[in-house]
Formats: structure tokens, sequence, C-alpha cells
């Protein structure tokens, strides 16, 4: 570990700069940080004033930022944590504006193109997405990972960020790919705070880094706490550099290159962060630069202040060794300035920085007061007619800051109040409302998918195509046909996961394409669940097609926070600035045991809102969805039968180019008294219990919903219904899950409640877990019996004499 002088030196190599230039590349750095710790400053107290929702802020960590992005180059990516507002304004990415746009919500994608007001202050973002899907010159531009709150989440797609450089570097066919590359000449910054390093996935992440050996540059701003929790609770040793030590490279063992330096040293930074990027970048090498000694002047952020936790000696300290006063310090000592000069220059600041948050809060409030207006005008002719408007008119008019909440919310009341007459008045304020619900859907609701001309939702069905020659195959091996074909055309589609390289994963999808097209581009990754979806999510955000394995359904749950948290979020929290078309494989349902039999579907479709999901019955199914997938732009999870890869299929001829459309149903089995819906591998004991009912004169209607999200967007569901006026749904999950999430949009959104002639009925797995062996399958799951005995069950209740009693 190499570990910086604790004393200010003028080591600085200022060789190729006079001192005048050294003099005012020096002020301006203190400019930024001065203008940013004032950026704080007044933001929270916006906050505490009521304008302001929530604040979180950088103050303390300003020098070091500095440091940090005089090495961040064009090219370069950034995954931080909410701190990093100076190292944003420094590099360029970022400005005061649109911060307080941000902590404003403003919804104007030029005032806040990092989240368009979804995601609150100092969560930064770069567009690289352009309205038609292209992408934009990442190597023209210096490009930020979208940020997220939950601590620590910002380093799994760390990990892909980085290794993308190293494919990009090694892997020749990749060099026309200028846009988002220049020989892997690129480094991603991450950033963390000390305490977050307690989080597994720091761990994680740090350890697949070392593996790996990319261009991944940590580092870790330490003040000593997390919130009201000092370092002696968090670390061992209460310090992590410390205990990395065992991660530092040598002669003999790959690792990290390790640095500490205190975080109030400007220059010691600045060298810290040149001689360390310089390594990261040229020799792709991991780095964590541990920056200590840092102070949280406001506190945590604008819930509290931290003047409850900290001892009198520490906040005397924190105050004496406050980056920005030791720098001042410096410069003055150093006749960089004096302080004089310091003075006036930081009084302009504060006069400048308060005359940018007074032009944020207008920005943000000139289209609201004009949409109030509006309103007004609507609500005051409307009350000429019904008097008891003007009282709710005059209400809105006292709002001097109106939310949109409450000029929707007056309209409405006003609407409500004159329900029993017509008018045009009225006519002409139900019109505006409507309006502008359609602006705010559009302003909060939208883009949870990117929805650009790329999207897989814009690909067609095309049938997979049989000759006299066509072979019957295991379905594992139409699966490989598929990856194989596909490897084959797109030099940027890669796959990872644990035994997904050399062996081919566990059944055998995968089996001998590592040789094939190599190392780099099929490999074999440690058992670490969330960095192998953080792996995904950074390899495409870099352009990459990535295929990240998990290698069963019930160990998804490892992820689900990556998942959850940042994949399935990206496009909502950008408003499609950033897309991440990663593809997630796993298999599931039925095997044997607890832990290899899950189907926690009705987790998936709760947590996982932005991320599409397959469930295919067979392999060549799979096989069209992967191949439609390819095709577009979106991320999705496909979850494969794990007892279908050594059912015979036949494999097409057009493996690799037949397609299924996201979101269409399939009849597989026509009928006309009950309709029954499945997925998966339910589906085969569906068809066989159908087949069995035909003896007792029930014709089954069988349905294939394919994917889940989306679900049967065409409402082919209520047109079977239509004929059989009787509805099952079957599936392997809980009860109250997959079977919930289907039945309440054949009911609702497709009006299914008004075709049914008896109650609709659900059959899904026991409330536990499936114990072992076949005969915990058999308890446990929907068994051929359940089926038989349960779309029966629904027929006698219909016609009794016609359908007596099984067992009584």
């Amino acid at each position: 570990m190499r570990e910086a002088p604790h004393k200010m030196t003028n080591a600085f190599d200022t060789s190729e700069l006079s001192f005048d230039d050294f003099k005012s590349l020096v002020i301006n750095d203190y400019k930024i940080a001065y203008e940013s710790r004032q950026a704080s400053i007044l933001g929270r107290r916006e906050v505490l004033t009521g304008k302001a929702k929530f604040g979180i802020f950088g103050d303390g960590k300003e020098v070091a930022q500095l440091a940090m992005a005089k090495a961040f180059k064009p090219g370069d990516w950034r995954s931080g944590y909410y701190r990093d507002q100076t190292f944003m304004f420094a590099a360029g990415m970022s400005n005061i504006l649109e911060l307080f746009a941000q902590l404003y919500a403003h919804t104007d994608i030029e005032k806040d193109p990092s989240s368009v007001g979804r995601q609150m202050n100092s969560h930064f973002a770069t567009r690289f997405v352009n309205e038609d899907g292209t992408w934009k010159s990442q190597t023209a531009m210096k490009n930020s990972s979208s940020d997220i709150s939950p601590t620590a989440a910002q380093m799994a797609r760390l990990v892909g960020l980085a290794h993308a450089s190293k494919l990009y570097r090694q892997n020749s066919e990749l060099r026309e790919f200028e846009n988002f590359s220049i020989h892997g000449n690129e480094v991603a910054f991450g950033t963390i705070g000390n305490a977050s390093t307690s989080e597994g996935v720091f761990f994680e992440a740090i350890n697949a880094a070392g593996v790996l050996q990319i261009p991944m540059a940590i580092s870790i701003w330490d003040d000593a706490y997390g919130i009201s929790v000092p370092a002696k609770y968090q670390t061992t040793k209460e310090d992590i550099s410390e205990i990395l030590k065992g991660f530092q490279r040598d002669d003999e063992k790959p690792g990290f290159e390790i640095f500490k330096v205190k975080g109030w040293d400007y220059v010691a930074l600045c060298e810290t962060y040149e001689k360390a990027i310089q390594i990261c970048r040229e020799e792709h090498v991991p780095v964590l630069i541990h920056v200590t000694e840092l102070t949280q002047p406001l506190g945590h952020s604008t819930s509290g202040s931290h003047e409850r936790y900290k001892s009198k000696e520490r906040l005397v300290w924190e105050k004496e060794y406050d980056c920005i006063t030791q720098m001042r310090k410096w410069m003055i000592s150093s006749a960089i300035s004096t302080e004089e000069e310091l003075d006036e220059l930081e009084s302009s600041i504060k006069i400048e920085v308060k005359k940018m948050l007074k032009q944020a809060w207008d920005d943000v409030m000139k289209d609201i007061n004009q949409e109030k207006d509006e309103a007004l005008k609507l609500i005051d002719k409307l009350a000429l007619e019904e008097p008891l408007v003007s009282e709710i008119a005059q209400k809105l008019r006292s709002e001097i800051d109106p939310l949109r909440k409450e000029i929707l919310s007056a309209c409405k009341k006003a609407l409500r109040l004159t329900r029993n007459f017509n008018s045009s008045s009225k006519e002409e304020l139900m019109q505006w409302l409507l309006s502008q619900i359609a602006h705010n859907q559009e302003r909060y609701n939208s883009k949870l998918f990117s929805q650009t001309p790329l999207s897989p939702l814009k690909v067609q069905s095309s049938a997979p195509i049989y000759s006299e020659q066509t072979k019957v195959v295991d379905g594992k091996d139409v699966l490989n046909a598929c990856f194989d074909y596909n490897f084959s055309k797109n030099p940027l589609l890669v796959a990872f996961g644990e035994d997904l390289g050399r062996i081919g994963d566990v059944n055998q999808g995968f089996a001998g394409l590592q040789a094939k097209y190599g190392e780099l581009r099929i490999a074999d990754t440690g058992i670490r669940e969330m960095t192998i979806i953080g792996q995904g999510i950074g390899l495409a955000l870099r352009g990459f097609r990535p295929i990240a394995e998990i290698q069963y359904l019930d160990y998804l749950i490892f992820a689900l926070n990556i998942l959850s948290d940042d994949l399935a979020s990206l496009s909502y929290r950008t408003k499609a600035g950033q897309i991440a078309p990663l593809i997630i494989r796993t298999r599931g349902h039925r095997l044997e045991g607890i832990w290899h039999a899950g189907s926690p579907i009705g987790m998936i479709l709760n947590s996982l809102k932005g991320i599409h999901f397959c469930v295919p019955r067979n392999m060549t199914q799979a096989a069209g969805m992967y191949n439609t997938l390819f095709k577009g732009d979106e991320p999705a999870l496909v979850i494969e039968c794990l007892n279908g890869y050594r059912l015979k299929e036949k494999l097409p001829d057009n493996v690799g180019e037949f397609t299924v459309a996201l979101g269409e149903i399939e009849v597989l089995k026509a009928g006309k008294d009950i309709t029954v819906v499945s997925y998966g591998a339910t589906l085969k004991l569906v068809m066989e219990a159908a087949e069995e009912l035909l003896d007792y004169d029930i014709d089954v209607e069988v349905i294939d919903a394919q994917t889940l999200m989306p679900f049967d967007i065409a409402m082919d569901c209520a047109k079977s219904l239509e004929k059989t006026n009787k509805l099952l749904v079957v599936d392997e999950d809980v009860p109250g899950g997959g079977t919930a999430y289907i039945l309440r949009d054949i009911l609702e959104r497709q009006n299914g409640y008004y075709l049914l002639d008896m109650q609709p009925q659900t059959l899904s797995a026991a409330e536990h877990r499936t114990s072992y062996g076949s005969d915990g399958d058999y308890f446990g799951k929907p068994s051929l019996d359940d089926i038989v005995d349960k779309i029966y069950q629904m027929m006698q209740n219909s016609n009794p004499k016609k359908y007596p009693g099984f067992y009584a």
C-alpha cells in the first residue's frame, strides 16, 4: 500500500507550467470547491424551509474530488454515489443549476438531464441514447452511469464498466467500435463512502476486479462515520485499506494497487490520483484510493444534525481540518493567493450561487404558475355557474408556490361539485384537466422501458422452419445452435456465469462454444451473483450485448437488489437517457429439493418492473425469445425449464433467426368448455390433463402466456373467454403469486369478469418450498392429477348432473 505524505508539499510537477498558470489552475479549483460548498449549504436550507423535499450533498469531500476530476478523461466512466457533486462540476458533467433543478424535481430534460425530476439531488447521469435508439459516441464525452441510493449497489455495475475496457483492448474483433472505446484505454471510476464498504457487494466487487484484472479505480471517501455509526462499529481495525492489504499485488501474484491519502491535502491528492490512474489506465490493474480524514460539515443529509452523535473534540477537529479550510491555508502560505483575495472571491461566489438558486426555482415554478393561471381562469368561469366552486378557486389562488397535485386536485374538486349539470365551462375545464393528466403521465410515469424504434416489442413473431432434413435433438442442442448462430453474427455478444465457460453450463446449452469463440466472449465466473448481474449492466451500458447467467432461479435472490434497484429502474430513472440491454439467463421450475425447484414468480413480477420477463415452455420457444431479445435494446429475464434440456425437440432450420413476439400468447389447444392459462414447465402437465379430460367430455382451451412482462398485449385471453366463459390459471408459484398477477390482468384490464359464468379459479403450489424427491414434487406442486381434478371440479360446479364427483 502506498501512503501519501501527511503534510502538504509543493511536490507538484510544474515544469511545464509557469507560476501564473499554476496559480490560475489552483484558484479555479478552489473556486469550484467553494461554489460546491455554497450549493450544499443553500440546498440544505431549501429543504429546511420546505421548498425542496429532501437534500443530500457532498460537503467535506470537495478537494479530493477536484483531484479525481483531473485524472478523468473523455471516454472514462463513473459509477458513484450521492456525494460526488464537486467531481461532477469539476469534470464538466454537471453544474450547480442542474443540481438545484434536481433539488426542486424539475421535469424539464434540459434543466435536469440526469433524471428529469425523478431522482433526488446529487444522483447524476449522462445521457448517451438518442431518441431513435442510436448511441452517442461515448469516447467523445465523459460518462456517468446513473446513480442509485442503495449503499454500495454502484459497485456491482462498476465491475462491468471496467471489464468492458479489458474486452475492447484484448479482443481485436472489436476495434471497429470506436464510439464505445479506443483500444480499451478507458478507466471506470467508482466512489463509495467508508461505511458502505461494510456491504457484501463491495467485497464481492473488489474480489471480482482482482480476479479479472480490469481498469477499475475505487475512491473511498472516509469521514469516519456512517450516518451516526462510527468506524469502530463498521470496519475491522477501523481502516478499510488496512484490511484490504491482502489484495495488494506483488511480483508473483496480480491484485490491486492500494493508495492512502489525506482528504485535506490538495497537492498529495493530485499526485496520488495522477499516479494511481496512470497505473490503472496503462496496465489495466485495479486501484483503490483510500481518502482519509474527510469531514461532513453539514451532517449526513437534511434529515438530521451530526451534532447529535459527534463529540465536541471531533467537531473541533472537523472545523480545523475541513478540506476547503486547509486548502485555503495552503494557498496563502504558498503565495498562490492572499487572504484578502480569497475573501473577495468567496463573497462573489456566495452572491453568484444565490442567484443560481433563485434562477433554478424560478425555472421550475414558471410552468407550474402558468398551469395555475390557466386552471384558475377555467375554475373562475365555472364558478359563475356554481358559487361553491369559488371557494376552490380562492384556496388555489392563495397558494403562493403550488404543486401540480394542488392544481389538479382543485380541478377535480370543481368537477365533482358540478357533477349534476353540463355546460361549456365545465367541458372546457374537463378537457384541460385531461390534457394535464396526459402531460403528467409523460412527466412522471413514462419510459419504464426505452421504447425506441429498436425495442424488442417491435419484433414480430416469425415461425421456426422445418424440413425433411430436420433433426430431432435434445432441447439443450436447440439452445446451443441458437447461441452459436448469434455469436457468429455479433462480436459484441458475450456470456458469462458460473460453470458457463469450459463445461458449457450445467445443462450444456453453451457446450463447446468457449472453445470456438474464446474465453473473452464466453467466460466462467466465481460464485458472485450480485456482480455477475452488475458485470452485465456495466457491459451493456458500454455497447455490449451480454448474457449474464444465474445458475438456478432460486439464486436470483442473491442478486435481487441489483436487478431491482439498478437494472429494472434504469430507463425510468433516466427517462430513457440510458439503457442496458442485458439478458439474464437462468433455469427453474421443477427439479428436486428446496433450492433447485423454485418458482418465485410473484416476487419477480413485483420487484422487476422494467425488465421483460420470458417463461418459455421448451427450448425451441426459448431460442425464439433469445432471437427476439438480441434484436432489441431492452433488458430481459429468461427462465428455462429445468426438466426440458434432455426432452426431444425438432431443431429448426432457421434456429438463429425465428422469433417469438413479447407479450403474445399462444393457443396450444383450442377448446370450448374452459380456458386454462399457464406457462413454463406446468404447461406440459396441463396439455396432458387436457387430453385426459376429453375422455370425460371436457374440451379445454390451453393458453401459453409465453411472457409475463408484458402479458397478452392483444388481450387474446378475453377472446378465449368469449367462447368458454370459464377461467383457470395454473402455475408453480405460491398461492397469490403469478396466478394472481395473470388473473388480475384478465379480469380487470381485459374485462374478462363480464365474460364469466362462474368464479375464476387458480391452481398453484403449496405455500412452502418444495421438499426433496419425486413425492415432494407431487405433493408440493400441481400434479397431473391436481390439474385434472381442478378442471373437472369447476365443470362439475357448473353442471353437476353431467359431471358426477370422482371421489364422493
